[in-house]
């Protein structure tokens, strides 16, 4: 119950009577001399219909004088009826009980309300006294018996805050000491640490946006609280201590770091201090204060990865390694929340890559590497990409790229090297790898160009959180690796039979796009059109038939953005997994997932082979159909599709032409080695993670997860299913370890019902609880 629920309740108890020896009250009087309660009066209209107020005309608000109160209980004013249940009440400012029995000297404009203290009844304390809202709120007798301070500051701040006060629950007042503080927590919002950092990042504004009563409640509340006045301290002092996150303004500082971006102009004052000095092994917890110590480390640590490009690689995996253990806690710091610390969030993947290099692929036979590379070596090409997708800027871009090449070139180096040694051509099991299966009738085929392994790894992760079923298999592609050889490869129908003539001006493709359908229809598939797979929801298709669909591009994104593919793959990824649940609803049983090639992407440019242009007819970035008769050094090998015909292709991981960052359609095992996924099952989210734990502390909510939480992120809404239902500052992603928190910013939120939920890196529910906001469960 409310307090002006309560307050309701107790006045309308003073028409309560015997009727066996008392007549029905003709009104209840509520005498308020001192006029403490006229501030709430409109509200308490709202929830008290028969209340009438003396003062000014104005029926539109229920108020008038004496005389015109008198008509509206005798029933003679339109519009204004109460019955014998409903007895109406005068709210009487300005008058005390004492001033209505003093008939005779009782002024002129109250004298035709004096006698209804004998047919009404008064709303008093039981020692005759008005009732006040301090008196309400603290009377054990006909109040609410709440713990309240009795100093003036406490009364007045009781005053202040009424209007919202009243709208409070009850149950929320009880069991605590209310003094001014709490009262002018209550007035200025509820929450004194959101206040101050709202204070702190925009002080002018806030201040004009208050009313006095409400300015002086926060002044008062920092005074308090935080030890601090904003009327006789600059927001720069204050931010001063806030950086020194001492007793109650610790909480300050996390509230601070749940949400940075709120608040830029406080981070701007940060940046105006100046940093104590920290000696010369400093605590880590205190430089996380600062941006500026943050940034030197950033700038300290761009020196040595740009050192990087003068060491061996062995050096270079442990100088990572190193360097690791000095920067790495700084992606747990709030600066690399707001982007400020881009290279040590690419150390992460870079260690990653030290590590993998650090076992050489240039071994065994082309079956031998491929069950390599599709075992860890993948895991070397993805940290590549992660690191890259953390460049801002030009100076990050010059650090990342060194360190990049200084482990990884002389790598991928040796292994195509020794893959172009030990290529066998025309070996059946080269062309496809052991373990998978060609297309079959009855599946949903999805084409998607350039889906590299390590991408093909990404895409199955985001499908796995998704409750789908994987089957995960690795293929060689076919040579050259570009799409018009690999893709008709791959296909379900078409073989070396169906190719009757090399087409005319060779380009590497067996045949036309427009055949390649008619043979697919002719043999009983289903193709499907762009347009048809971009809107599947609104279409109705036959899933009874197999289909060919083709569906993404990342090889054409490769070739239009360089490295800086890196930075857009996973939201590429995430809309082929979005066409492979909207394929799996639409009813086929599966959907297999098949690709062309893979490609060498490798920042700061691919070395050039010169093959002169006058041996070739067509010449690409990592392979070149020769002319007829032409002589070269360049390695030659048969074309999948007609070994009589042969090509050029670069050797190692060079390239024909300069400038090429990314590139395909050598020899290479990133090129060659490429993903085939099935997969099934229902398209919905099914969990995938277990939740151990639930613990709120305050307006934070804590939750572990049993299970791999990489790339999952917490949240808490009203109803699960819906984003904007989110009640939390911003949801925050799980750190190794399985736990996350999140902090809810309305505090009149609390005891209310909510969903924890567990989101994929797709934004997908995977797991739910229900809970309630600032309480256990």
């Amino acid at each position: 119950m409310r307090v002006i629920e309560k307050l309701v309740e107790r006045i309308r108890q003073a028409a309560v009577y015997n009727p066996d020896v008392q007549a029905a009250p003709a009104c209840i009087l509520w005498p308020d001399r001192e006029r403490l309660w006229e501030l709430a009066i409109a509200q308490i209209q709202a929830d008290l219909p028969e209340l009438l107020v003396l003062g000014d005309y104005a029926p539109e608000r229920r108020s008038g004088p004496a005389i015109w109160l008198r008509c509206a209980i005798a029933g003679t004013l339109e519009g204004i009826i109460y019955d014998a249940e409903t007895p109406p009440i005068l709210y009487l400012p300005g008058v005390g009980r004492q001033d209505l029995r003093a008939v005779s000297e009782c002024p002129e404009a109250l004298k035709p309300l004096a006698e209804l203290q004998y047919r009404g009844m008064i709303w008093t304390q039981v020692n005759a006294k008005d009732w006040t809202p301090l008196a309400f709120l603290s009377s054990q007798q006909g109040g609410l018996n709440l713990d309240i301070a009795r100093d003036g500051a406490t009364r007045q701040s009781v005053l202040a805050v009424l209007p919202r006060l009243l709208k409070e629950e009850i149950t929320d007042l009880q069991d605590r000491h209310l003094d001014s503080d709490a009262f002018n927590t209550l007035l200025t919002g509820g929450d004194p640490v959101r206040d101050l950092l709202e204070w702190l990042n925009q002080s002018e504004a806030m201040k004009g946006g208050m009313s006095s009563h409400e300015w002086r409640a926060f002044c008062q509340v920092c005074h308090s609280r935080f030890g601090i006045h904003p009327e006789r301290h600059s927001a720069l002092e204050v931010a001063e201590k806030l950086t020194q996150r001492q007793g109650s303004w610790k909480p300050v500082w996390l509230r601070f770091t749940e949400a940075p971006h709120r608040y830029p102009q406080l981070i701007e004052q940060l940046r105006r201090l100046t940093p104590p000095d920290l000696g010369l092994f400093p605590n880590m917890e205190e430089m996380a204060v600062w941006p500026q110590l943050n940034q030197q480390e950033e700038e300290r640590l761009y020196h040595a990865l740009c050192e990087l490009d003068n060491k061996p690689a062995h050096q270079a995996r442990e100088r990572l390694e190193v360097l690791e253990g000095e920067h790495g806690m700084r992606r747990d710091w709030v600066w690399a929340d707001l982007r400020e610390s881009p290279l040590a969030m690419a150390l992460a993947p870079l260690v990653v890559l030290a590590k993998v290099t650090q076992n050489s692929l240039a071994g065994g036979e082309a079956e031998d590497m491929r069950k390599s590379y599709a075992c860890d070596g993948w895991k070397a090409d993805d940290a590549l990409l992660r690191a890259l997708a953390e460049v801002t800027g030009q100076r990050e871009q010059e650090a990342i790229f060194t360190a990049i090449r200084s482990v990884y070139y002389r790598w991928a180096d040796e292994a195509a090297r020794h893959l172009q040694h030990v290529w066998k051509p025309g070996v059946d099991g080269l062309k496809r790898g052991e373990g998978s299966s060609h297309a079959r009738p009855g599946e949903c085929v999805l084409f998607v160009d350039g889906l590299r392994l390590d991408c093909g790894k990404r895409l199955t992760q985001l499908l796995t959180r998704r409750g789908l079923e994987i089957q995960e298999y690795s293929t060689w592609a076919a040579l050259p690796s570009v799409t018009g050889t690999g893709k008709y490869a791959v296909a379900p129908i078409i073989d070396s039979d169906a190719i009757h003539e090399e087409p005319e001006g060779y380009q590497f493709t067996p045949i036309t796009h427009h055949l390649f359908k008619k043979l697919l229809r002719d043999h009983g598939w289903q193709v499907l059109e762009r347009r048809q797979v971009e809107q599947l929801h609104k279409e109705t298709l036959d899933t009874s038939k197999p289909t060919w669909c083709e569906f993404g591009d990342i090889d054409h994104a490769g070739h239009e953005r360089g490295w800086k593919l890196a930075q857009h793959v996973d939201d590429m990824l995430a809309e082929v997994a979005e066409r492979i649940q909207a394929l799996l609803a639409q009813g086929w049983p599966q959907v297999r997932v098949v690709t062309d090639h893979g490609w060498l992407l490798l920042p700061g440019e691919l070395s050039k082979t010169e093959l002169p242009a006058s041996l070739v007819d067509t010449k690409w970035g990592r392979c070149a159909a020769l002319k007829q008769g032409a002589h070269t050094e360049a390695a030659r090998f048969p074309w999948y599709w007609n070994e009589q015909v042969h090509f050029a292709l670069a050797e190692s991981i060079d390239c024909f032409k300069a400038g090429e960052t990314y590139t395909h359609g050598g020899l290479s095992l990133q090129e060659c080695v490429t993903p085939e996924l099935v997969v099934t099952g229902t398209a919905g989210p099914k969990p995938t993670v277990v939740i151990d734990d639930l613990v709120w502390k305050g307006l934070r909510c804590t939750l572990a997860l049993e299970g791999d939480s990489e790339g999952l992120t917490l949240d808490l809404r009203r109803h699960a299913a819906d984003p904007a239902s989110s009640l939390v500052l911003s949801p925050k992603p799980f750190k190794a370890g399985g736990k996350s928190s999140v902090v809810v910013d309305d505090d009149d939120l609390e005891g209310e019902a909510a969903q924890a939920v567990i989101l994929d890196s797709a934004g997908q529910v995977i797991a739910q609880r229900f809970t309630t906001i600032g309480g256990d469960d």
